[in-house]
């Protein structure tokens, strides 16, 4: 009965409850949109980390062959791989790649960047996240087409580049690049290299990146083929990363192998550390995609710090705003309330119905709101509109506007705000309750 009447209270009041309802339900599509784009901004960090800086645990290492050098390498690559294969129950599949640092070199410019050495036979989820890019992206009169093959990388002395570097060398597909490298014995090693494809950038790691095939990147560090970079693990469940990673790392200690303590940062920031350590031959490090993409991670505390700051605000507002609409409420009605007061209500009834209302109203609009606010995340996220502004590309972690809807984070905002309109509404329904009767009766006279 109470809902009922409620209902009907609302209803009668159209003009106010509609205000209020647009004012609720902004707020609450407003939420959605922002913990949509939070969840799309960790979800680049996710898909960039695992597909360009690491697995979701990688298995990596450094090699010292004198107490002041290091070098990314993992000597005996298909032993650690049999390690891995047996004792991660959770295993979706894994990759091995080759590591390395060089220069590229055009005709008309250069780059540093990072070398990964890669498997097109083993590399297929690899080859189902990037998109081949259009010509005119990266080169000035280019054709409004893309060109190349990404799987043309089997071939020997190859290379695949993103829009970014392609645009800084000022290549297209086709086109020759000289990849310059330091070997671990401090020699100078260069190879000419053909760009048989250019892909979309995908976020800001991939500003630093480029691939070549295995056999390319081991002639220019002169390493044999038992010897690679890392082996990048992926599990069905990318929440079981870090549990996973500390069970491997107690098995390749009890298996012999010298595993360094773990540090939550990539590896090559890592090797100043390891340059001033008193050991030579191979240790194991072991991290999950976090730690590889630590210097990013900020990003995502920032915006969630700031959508926290702006919601709260906005909280505030429709909190005294509801409080002072059932303050009007309350006093309009004053006469109602001496009515039902009359007829045997109580007051905790009389409570009860006001806050009734309140959690309806509340219910609707946050509703409706959230409604509004998936199908305009859902409808942004489809239409991939591109990021012009470097700087927000940078914070985004992506070139084009990526929502994502959980659903865990619509009921959040639909409760949270619910909640919030409902214990406003708490002081004007204890007033209301307290009225007398023979007052409120003679209220309006």
């Amino acid at each position: 009965m109470i809902l009922n009447v409620a209902a009907r209270n609302l209803i009668q009041a159209r003009v106010r409850t509609g205000m209020l309802s647009l004012a609720i339900g902004m707020v609450t599509m407003a939420l959605i949109l922002l913990m949509s784009l939070s969840a799309g901004i960790n979800d680049n960090l996710v898909r960039g980390a695992t597909t360009m800086s690491g697995g979701m645990i990688t298995v990596g290492g450094f090699y010292k062959q004198t107490p002041t050098s290091a070098a990314p390498l993992v000597t005996h690559i298909d032993e650690v791989r049999k390690v891995v294969q047996e004792n991660t129950p959770n295993l979706d599949y894994m990759i091995d790649r080759s590591r390395g640092w060089g220069k590229l070199i055009s005709t008309t410019g250069s780059a540093q960047s990072g070398l990964s050495g890669i498997d097109v036979a083993e590399e297929s989820h690899f080859f189902d996240v990037i998109t081949l890019a259009k010509e005119s992206e990266y080169k000035v009169g280019g054709r409004d087409e893309a060109f190349g093959n990404p799987r043309d990388l089997a071939k020997p002395d190859t290379i695949m580049l993103f829009v970014s570097q392609a645009k800084r060398l000022d290549v297209t597909v086709g086109d020759l690049v000289t990849v310059q490298i330091e070997t671990m014995g401090g020699q100078t090693n260069t190879v000419d290299v053909t760009v048989v494809a250019v892909a979309k950038d995908l976020g800001l790691l991939s500003s630093f990146a480029v691939y070549l095939p295995k056999s390319t990147l081991r002639e220019l560090y002169k390493v044999d083929d038992g010897v690679g970079g890392a082996v990048w693990v992926y599990l069905k469940e990318v929440d079981e990363s870090e549990a996973t990673m500390k069970h491997l790392r107690e098995v390749f200690a009890a298996k012999g192998y010298r595993v360094m303590d773990h540090v939550e940062s990539p590896f090559f920031m890592k090797f100043e550390t390891v340059q001033g350590e008193d050991w030579t031959g191979q240790k194991i490090d072991l991290t999950i995609w976090r730690d590889e993409v630590a210097m990013l991670t900020w990003v995502i505390t920032a915006f969630d710090t700031v959508t926290g700051a702006l919601v709260a605000v906005l909280v505030v507002i429709i909190a005294v705003g509801i409080m002072n609409s059932m303050w009007n409420t309350v006093r309009e009605r004053t006469r109602e309330v001496g009515t039902m007061r009359a007829i045997g209500m109580q007051r905790g009834q009389v409570a009860l119905l006001f806050l009734a209302e309140a959690f309806l109203l509340g219910l609707f609009a946050t509703s409706m709101g959230a409604l509004f606010g998936i199908a305009l995340a859902l409808g942004i996220d489809a239409l991939h509109i591109t990021i012009p502004v470097d700087a927000v590309k940078f914070v985004l972690l992506a070139d084009t506007l990526h929502f994502k809807v959980r659903p865990l984070s619509v009921f959040f905002a639909i409760s949270t705000l619910t909640t919030v309109t409902a214990l406003s509404a708490v002081w004007p329904s204890i007033r209301a309750a307290g009225l007398r009767p023979v007052i409120a009766l003679g209220y309006a006279q």
